[in-house]
């Protein structure tokens, strides 16, 4: 697939996907532009050299979200009357959240500025999120009368809690860059001018990580958040069991052994 909205390279073990579209503050509510979105995480997946992605923006904005002139002109997956909506959502914006949450390795996102409705969630979907000082978190669909499509109210208790959620959702109100590292919403906040730097140097250190190992971590996140206790406790003992047998696990005792640095190979 040839990109018009995104930029997206696979360098170093770090897949980056960047939102390219600062004209229209990066609102990825069109087809094309989650279609792209949705190809490159799909690549990502597929890539035997991506072991962290990393999604960040040019521009000032993250992402607006969704396109508030097209809600208005009832364009794009915004027409149709209600059906033709319902399916516009299905067949486009939450294809989204979807290949996020099913993307094995370790994600990240850099939010350098607004991060609003759906730019908000997009960003809360990654597994970590480093936020600049400049940077604005917004839960805002109730201010234009919507709710979450893109399953907002499904992530953000799981970042700050459902109380705080609660209050996010229901107010809509803006999250300085700070205030989101605060209550969760970010790991940290750092200077604008630190954010890739931060960024990168965390997927780095994650890149050199096992990453068979990386990707079982991920499943159990994942598990964590439905399962019950002991059957948590018997798929660790299964997967535990698997990495005991790896190349990358004899790698990493040998090297520590040895006082030298493991070279992981993915085996």
């Amino acid at each position: 697939m040839d990109y018009k909205n995104i930029k997206f390279s696979i360098k170093n073990g770090i897949a980056h996907l960047v939102l390219a579209r600062n004209d229209i503050r990066n609102a990825f509510s069109e087809q094309e532009f989650t279609d792209e979105i949705v190809d490159a995480i799909e690549r990502t997946q597929l890539s035997e050299d991506a072991r962290v992605l990393v999604l960040s923006a040019e521009g000032s904005a993250f992402s607006a979200g969704g396109n508030v002139k097209d809600m208005k002109d009832k364009k794009g997956i915004f027409g149709g009357g209600a059906a033709g909506t319902r399916r516009g959502y299905i067949e486009g914006i939450q294809k989204v959240p979807k290949a996020l949450y099913t993307l094995d390795i370790p994600s990240i996102s850099a939010v350098q500025g607004p991060a609003i409705g759906a730019g908000c969630d997009l960003a809360l979907y990654c597994d970590i999120v480093i936020a600049s000082s400049k940077a604005k978190f917004g839960e805002s669909f109730i201010n234009i009368g919507i709710i979450p499509g893109d399953g907002g109210a499904w992530i953000v208790p799981r970042r700050v809690g459902l109380q705080r959620a609660a209050e996010l959702i229901f107010t809509g109100r803006i999250v300085e860059g700070p205030e989101a590292a605060d209550i969760g919403l970010a790991l940290e906040c750092v200077a604008p001018d630190e954010l890739m730097s931060r960024v990168l140097g965390l997927a780095e250190t994650i890149a050199g990580r096992p990453p068979v190992t990386a990707r079982m971590l991920k499943s159990l996140l994942r598990q964590s958040l439905s399962s019950g206790l002991f059957d948590f406790l018997d798929n660790c003992a299964a997967l535990q069991a698997i990495c005991h047998t790896t190349d990358d696990h004899l790698e990493a005792v040998t090297a520590m052994l040895e006082k030298r640095d493991p070279t992981f190979e993915g085996k």
